[in-house]
């Protein structure tokens, strides 16, 4: 499965991005899908997720309530809506897949395939 993201860019804080990433497989609706992120000299860390099976979105404590994730089976393709941005929501944003189950969603070891990232940058 290749995984291709898209839209990220410099937003001030308050403003607003979407990113894409469009799978290649046509299995796209068999994989849980998620969103992770990776700031400057910090480690990888798990932004949200939504299940294959439910649609059942997932978010980590500091985006929820501004990020929302949502995915199109027919696009084959995963978005995540930023809105709020902060300066501390800059980083590379990675989507992945993977079969994962529940208690691994946070996971990022649990997901087997990974795009090339995109970078979103806050100013303040």
């Amino acid at each position: 499965v290749q995984l291709q993201a898209s839209g990220g860019g410099l937003v001030q804080a308050g403003g607003s991005l979407k990113l894409s990433c469009v799978a290649s497989a046509r299995t796209f609706r068999w994989y849980d899908m998620a969103w992770f992120r990776q700031a400057p000299d910090k480690e990888r860390e798990f932004v949200t997720a939504v299940r294959r099976s439910s649609s059942t979105p997932y978010y980590a404590d500091s985006v929820k309530g501004r990020f929302t994730i949502s995915r199109d089976n027919a696009k084959n393709t995963v978005y995540l809506q930023m809105n709020s941005l902060k300066p501390e929501d800059t980083a590379v944003y990675y989507c992945a897949v993977g079969e994962v189950i529940l208690s691994n969603l946070r996971n990022s070891d649990a997901y087997r395939y990974w795009g090339q990232g995109t970078l979103v940058t806050v100013s303040s």
